[in-house]
C-alpha cells in the first residue's frame, strides 16, 4: 500500500509540474520540423545542415535526425537540405501558418560526391512528403506490421488489444491477449518504450494490451522475425508500442464519449457493495481482510470462542445483492503537450495525458451444459480504467534525454448470478460469486541517445523500473442447493457444513518489480568497399514476484438450528446475532504450496552487422545470447524449490532485395526460446469457479527451442499502400502447452512439453486506393485493405510426459487454422468526414488440449463488423466520431466437440463450456484541441 500511495504522488506531481509550467512555453509564430532520414536504409541522420533559401536561417538535425526552424512569418518557403556524402535536395512551396507547425519529412540518398554544396534534387513539398513515406514503409531490418497513430484515429478502437486485431496474422483472445501468426499469448514478446513488459496476469504468461488507452501510443509495430537487438523470448512476434513524446507544437486538447451496449445499458445491473472509490478506480477498503484477522497459524492452532467471533467480525460482511441501472459507457481524456525551442539548437518537450473509462456490462445468460452440469449465469461486472502518461524529453546538440512514464489502472468488481442442474449431487443449485480483481501497472523509463565524435557513432541506453500488482481482496463465493426430488416449495441450504474452493473466501496479492538497463553501440564501417553499421548491444532485467494468497470461510456448527440457519437468505446468513451466536467457525484451506516468492535474471549481448550488397541488396545478420537464471521457492520448505540456469545462442539473419523502387524481396532465418513464467512453474491451485476447473503449474516444465524461417514479396504500389504475399515455418521442441490434466474426476488445466510441433503458413496483405478502377474523386478517396493468413499447425505429443495426454497428433494450442481482417475507408467533403467499415473473423481454434476423461476444448469462429463515422468541425478543431461495435453480436462459444464435426452445434451434439453474446457498441466521442 505504502509503495502504490508514492507511486501515485510521483505521477500527481508530475502531472502538475508541467500543467504549472505550460504557461511559460510561448506559441511564437510558424515553424517547420521534421525527421531526416536515408533512403535505402531508413536510419534517421545526425547533422544534416537546414536552412531556408535566401536566409541565413538554419539549424542541423539532432540525434534523433530531428530538426525544427522556428520564429516564422506566414507564408512559402524553399528549404535546402545538405550532408556530407549524399545528394542534397530543395524542397519548395513549404507554407507556414502563424502559431502552426508545418511537418516536412525528408530522405536523403548517398552520393559519390563529398560536396557538401552539391545540390542536385529539387522537389515541391508535397512530393517529398510522400517519398519520406515511402521510405518508412520499405526500410524495416525484420519483416513486420504496424499501425501509425494516424491510423488508430480512423478506427473506433479504444485500447491497444482493439488496435492489434487490425494487423496482419493478429488475433485477439478474452479480448485482451494477442495471438500472432496462430500462436497462443505465451509465445509473444510485448515492449513498452523499448524494454520489455512483465506478464500482468497472475495465471498465465500474457500482458493484457487493454490497459494501454490507443489514443497514448505513437506508432506499434510488430516484428515477426528477429534481429539480434531484439529479445530472443519469442515466436509468434514482438509487439512494440511506443507512447509519444516530444510534441510537433504546444497543444491542450480534451475528450469526451459515452457508449450503449445492446446487452447492458439501462438494464438491471446486479452487483455487491457499490462505493464511490470504485468509479476512481480504488477500493476504499471496505473489502480487505481485517487488519486484527487472526494469521493462519493461529486459525491451525484453534481459536477460543472469543477469538473465533472476533475474527468473523473481521471478515468483510456485506453480502446483499444490490440493484442498480447499468449506466452508458463513458470516456474521459485530457492531454497537454508543449515544447519550448532554445537556444543553440536545444529543445524541451513535455506530454501528459489523462484517460478515464467506466463500463457496467452484463452477459446474461451465458450457457454451460456439459457432463453433470446445465448452468445458466448471469455476469455483471463493474470496471474502471484510469490511465496517466507523463513524458518529458530534452535534446541539446546531438544528445537527447527522456523520461517516460506511464500508470494504468483496471477496477473489475464482478458479480455470478447462476442457477441449474448438477447431476453429480442430484440438486438444483444457486451460486453467488462476488469477485473483485484490481490490476496496475507502472512503469518509469530514463533514455538518453548520443551521437559520438565524427564518424556517426550512436550510443544509447536506457534504466527502467516497472511494478505491476494484482489484487484480489474478497473473491467470496456460496452455493445453495436442493435435491432434484424435492417439492419446488422446499428452500434451498447454503453448503457451509464444510469448507472447499468452490465456497472458500480468496485472498491474494500479486507484486511484482522489473529492473531493466541496456547499452547498445553503433558505428558506420566500411565493408566491401560499402557502407555498413555495426551495432552491439548489453542488457540485464530483474524480475521479483511475490506471490500470497489465503483461502478462508466461516462453516455453520452443526446444531438444532443449523439447517435453519443454512436455509436463510444470502443477505442474512451470516447476520451479528448469529455471529455472538457462536453458530460459525472460521476454517482456512492452507497449502504452503500455493504461496512463493520468485526471481529471475537476464543476461543478454549482442553483435550484429547491416550490410549493403551492391545497390539493391542488404543484408542484417548477427547473433545474440541471452543467459537465464530462475528461482521459485514455495512456502513449504520441504516442497522442491525450482532452479534453472542456462544460456542459449540465438542467430538470425534477414536478406532484403529491392527489385526495383516498388518492390522488396525478403527472407529470414532465426533462432528462437520460448521460456516457462513464474505462474507455469508454480503447483499453486487455482479453482475457477467460472470454467469449473482448477489451474496449476509443472516445476518440471523446460524451455522451448525454436528454428524460424519466412519468405515476403512486397509492392509498394504508392505511398501508404502496400501489397504482400508472406510464408512462414516454424519448428518447436519442448513447445509449452495447455491441457486437462484428468486423472481424476476433477479436471484441472496445467502445463507439458509436447516433444515436436510445427508450424507453417501464408500471409497475404493489401492496401490500395479504388482509383485503379476509374480515375474518381470518389474511388481516389476511398481505401481498401485486407489481410488473410493461412495457418497449419502438427503437434507430437511425447508418449512418456506421464500426464496421461491422450492425443497422439493434433493442432497446436492458441493455435487458429485462418485469420481474416477487412475494410473500407473513405474520405469525403475535402476530409471533414471519413467513414470506416472494419471485419473480423478468426477460425476454430483449440483452447485446451484433451486428457483422458475430457476431450479438448474449441473456440467457434465469429464475425465482427465496426463501423465508424468521423466528422471535422470548429476548423478542424474539434472531431465528432460515432462507432458502432460488433453489429452482428454473435455469440462467443467455447466448447466440447462431442459429435467431432469440427463446427459448434450445442446440445446435444456438443458440450457447451460457455456460450454468450456480449452485446453490440455504439458511442459517441467529441475531442477539440486548441
Amino acid at each position: 500500500m505504502k509503495l502504490q500511495l508514492q507511486l501515485k504522488g510521483a505521477v500527481i506531481t508530475l502531472l502538475l509540474l508541467v500543467m504549472i509550467s505550460a504557461a511559460s512555453f510561448a506559441q511564437g509564430t510558424g515553424k517547420i520540423s521534421g525527421t531526416i532520414s536515408d533512403k535505402k536504409t531508413g536510419e534517421t541522420l545526425i547533422g544534416v545542415t537546414v536552412k531556408l533559401k535566401g536566409s541565413t536561417k538554419g539549424i542541423a538535425t539532432d540525434v534523433d535526425g530531428k530538426y525544427s526552424i522556428t520564429g516564422l512569418a506566414s507564408g512559402k518557403y524553399t528549404v535546402v537540405y545538405q550532408y556530407i556524402g549524399y545528394t542534397g535536395k530543395e524542397i519548395s512551396e513549404v507554407e507556414v501558418n502563424s502559431g502552426k507547425n508545418t511537418i516536412l519529412n525528408v530522405i536523403l540518398e548517398e552520393s559519390n560526391s563529398q560536396n557538401l554544396n552539391e545540390v542536385v534534387i529539387k522537389g515541391s513539398f508535397k512530393k517529398e512528403t510522400i517519398n519520406a513515406l515511402y521510405a518508412q514503409q520499405k526500410n524495416n531490418a525484420a519483416i513486420s506490421d504496424g499501425i501509425s497513430s494516424e491510423l488508430i484515429k480512423r478506427s473506433p478502437d479504444r485500447n491497444t488489444s482493439d488496435v492489434l486485431k487490425r494487423v496482419s496474422g493478429t488475433t485477439i483472445q478474452d479480448n485482451k491477449f494477442v495471438v500472432i501468426r496462430g500462436l497462443s499469448d505465451r509465445y509473444n514478446a510485448a515492449m513498452l518504450d523499448g524494454s520489455t513488459l512483465p506478464s500482468t496476469e497472475p495465471n498465465r504468461k500474457a500482458f493484457s494490451f487493454d490497459i494501454v488507452p490507443s489514443n497514448l501510443v505513437d506508432n506499434l509495430i510488430i516484428s515477426k522475425t528477429a534481429t539480434p537487438d531484439l529479445p530472443g523470448d519469442f515466436a509468434g512476434g514482438a509487439i512494440q508500442i511506443t507512447t509519444k513524446d516530444i510534441p510537433e507544437q504546444n497543444f491542450i486538447s480534451f475528450g469526451v464519449g459515452a457508449g450503449y451496449n445492446t446487452a447492458s445499458t439501462f438494464k438491471d445491473f446486479k452487483s455487491g457493495t457499490r462505493n464511490l472509490t470504485d468509479y476512481l478506480g480504488f477500493d476504499n477498503g471496505d473489502k480487505k481482510l481485517g487488519s486484527k484477522f487472526p494469521s493462519t497459524t493461529r486459525i491451525n492452532n484453534g481459536l477460543t470462542p472469543a477469538q473465533n467471533i472476533s475474527a468473523l467480525k473481521a471478515f468483510p460482511r456485506d453480502w446483499k445483492v444490490y440493484n442498480f441501472t447499468a449506466l452508458p459507457t463513458q470516456n474521459y481524456q485530457f492531454t497537454i503537450g508543449r515544447v519550448k525551442d532554445l537556444k543553440n539548437n536545444r529543445k524541451f518537450g513535455a506530454l501528459v495525458s489523462l484517460t478515464y473509462r467506466n463500463a457496467q456490462t452484463i452477459n446474461n445468460d451465458v450457457k454451460r451444459q456439459y457432463y453433470d452440469f446445465d448452468y445458466n449465469d448471469d455476469v455483471y461486472k463493474f470496471s474502471t480504467n484510469i490511465g496517466a502518461l507523463a513524458n518529458f524529453a530534452y535534446t541539446f546538440g546531438k544528445n537527447k534525454i527522456t523520461f517516460k512514464n506511464i500508470y494504468n489502472r483496471i477496477y473489475e468488481d464482478q458479480f455470478l448470478y447462476r442457477t441449474g442442474v448438477n447431476q453429480a449431487i442430484s440438486s438444483d443449485i444457486q451460486f453467488y460469486a462476488f469477485d473483485l480483481m484490481q490490476k496496475s501497472l507502472l512503469k518509469s523509463t530514463v533514455e538518453g541517445d548520443h551521437q559520438l565524435g565524427e564518424r556517426n557513432a550512436k550510443l544509447n541506453w536506457s534504466v527502467s523500473f516497472s511494478n505491476v500488482l494484482n489484487d484480489q481482496p474478497d473473491q467470496k463465493k456460496l452455493n445453495y442447493a436442493r435435491t432434484l426430488s424435492a417439492d419446488p416449495s422446499t428452500p434451498y441450504s447454503a453448503n457451509i457444513t464444510t469448507l472447499g474452493r468452490e465456497n472458500a473466501r480468496l485472498f491474494s496479492r500479486m507484486n511484482e518489480n522489473s529492473y531493466t538497463g541496456a547499452v547498445n553501440y553503433s558505428l558506420p564501417v566500411t565493408l566491401f568497399n560499402t557502407k555498413a553499421t555495426f551495432k552491439t548491444g548489453l542488457s540485464a532485467l530483474y524480475r521479483d514476484r511475490t506471490f500470497d494468497v489465503r483461502f478462508l470461510g466461516a462453516t455453520v456448527i452443526s446444531s438444532d438450528i443449523s439447517e435453519q440457519i443454512r436455509q436463510r437468505p444470502i443477505n442474512t446468513l451470516y447476520s451479528t446475532s448469529l455471529i455472538n451466536g457462536g453458530n460459525f467457525k472460521v476454517e482456512e484451506l492452507y497449502n504452503k504450496l500455493d504461496q512463493y516468492t520468485a526471481n529471475s535474471l537476464t543476461n543478454a549481448g549482442y553483435a550484429m552487422l547491416d550490410n549493403k550488397i551492391g545497390e539493391k541488396a542488404r543484408l542484417v545478420w548477427g547473433v545474440r545470447v541471452e543467459q537465464f537464471n530462475v528461482n521459485l521457492t514455495p512456502e513449504d520448505a520441504a516442497a522442491e524449490k525450482v532452479k534453472q540456469n542456462y544460456a542459449d545462442v540465438l542467430p538470425s539473419a534477414n536478406f532484403t532485395y529491392s527489385l526495383t523502387d516498388k518492390i522488396n524481396l525478403r527472407a529470414s532465418y532465426y533462432r528462437t526460446i520460448a521460456r516457462p513464467e513464474f505462474r507455469e512453474l508454480s503447483v499453486s491451485t487455482y479453482y475457477d469457479y467460472e470454467t469449473l476447473s482448477n489451474l496449476q503449474g509443472n516445476p518440471n516444465l523446460k524451455r522451448s527451442n525454436i528454428d524460424n524461417a519466412d519468405i515476403r514479396f512486397e509492392l509498394y504500389p504508392q505511398a501508404g499502400q502496400i501489397i504482400s504475399v508472406s510464408g512462414f515455418y516454424k519448428k518447436f521442441k519442448n513447445a509449452i502447452e495447455t491441457f486437462n490434466n484428468d486423472a481424476t474426476s476433477t479436471r484441472t488445466v496445467t502445463y507439458f512439453n509436447s516433444d515436436k510441433a510445427t508450424v507453417y503458413g501464408a500471409e497475404f496483405e493489401i492496401r490500395k486506393s479504388l482509383e485503379f478502377i476509374r480515375e474518381t474523386d470518389f474511388l481516389k478517396n476511398t481505401t481498401a485493405y485486407a489481410n488473410v493468413s493461412i495457418i497449419k499447425s502438427k503437434v507430437t505429443n511425447d508418449t512418456n510426459t506421464g500426464l496421461n495426454n491422450v492425443e497422439g497428433t493434433r493442432v497446436m494450442v492458441g493455435q487458429a487454422p485462418y485469420v481474416i481482417n477487412a475494410g473500407l475507408l473513405h474520405s469525403f467533403l475535402d476530409n471533414k468526414f471519413t467513414f470506416n467499415a472494419l471485419y473480423n473473423k478468426v477460425g476454430r481454434r483449440l483452447a485446451v488440449a484433451a486428457g483422458s476423461l475430457y476431450p479438448s476444448i474449441w473456440e467457434a469462429p465469429r464475425d465482427v463488423i465496426d463501423l465508424q463515422l468521423g466528422m471535422k468541425m470548429l476548423k478542424n478543431k474539434g472531431e465528432l466520431k460515432f462507432n458502432a461495435g460488433d453489429i452482428l453480436n454473435q455469440k462467443t462459444t467455447f466448447y466440447y466437440d462431442m459429435n467431432t464435426n469440427k463446427k459448434y452445434d450445442g446440445a446435444p451434439g456438443d458440450y457447451t463450456v460457455s456460450s454468450f453474446k456480449a452485446g453490440s457498441n455504439f458511442s459517441v466521442a467529441f475531442s477539440y484541441t486548441f
